[in-house]
């Protein structure tokens, strides 16, 4: 998730706009909804369609046709997330649909952890600590970024 960061951190250099908080918040947005989402969950999609086999063994679970499915549903995440660079009304939808299906797959992952001590590298670790704390993230970064252009348009 550092692509994202960097790129937002060079924007916000290479870029004329005043810097502020909001400005700030806006880049990481646009950066983290872009790359992140949008072409992480691309990315993350099509290997679960193309090759669900590969998911299914970094996971520690058996191969089902519900690899591919969910595959689907990364997808449409990471067009979501593209879009949101576009138009600023994807936002909130974008992050609000990344969220649910995020916690939802942490939850499965923390139920895998508990019931039959799967700890493989796609189940446990560093995969769980992002399905937690990236929607979070966004999440406080779009109220931030609410809470900013508020205060900045009413100055």
């Amino acid at each position: 998730m550092g692509v994202p960061l960097l790129g937002a951190i060079i924007h916000l250099f290479v870029s004329k706009k005043p810097r502020s908080l909001n400005r700030i918040t806006e880049l990481l947005l646009l950066w983290y909804l872009g790359v992140g989402i949008g072409v992480g969950s691309l990315f993350s999609g099509l290997v679960q369609v193309i090759s669900p086999e590969i998911v299914a063994q970094s996971t520690g679970w058996g191969y089902s046709p519900f690899l591919r499915e969910v595959g689907f549903a990364n997808i449409s995440y990471g067009i979501l997330g593209l879009l949101a660079v576009r138009f600023r009304n994807f936002w909130a939808p974008a992050i609000i649909a990344y969220a649910v299906f995020m916690w939802g797959a942490a939850a499965g992952h923390i139920y895998e952890i508990q019931q039959n001590v799967n700890l493989s590298v796609g189940n446990a670790g560093t995969v769980l600590y992002l399905d937690i704390l990236m929607p979070l993230f966004l999440i406080i970064l779009l109220l931030v970024y609410q809470k900013t252009l508020k205060k900045d348009s009413s100055s």
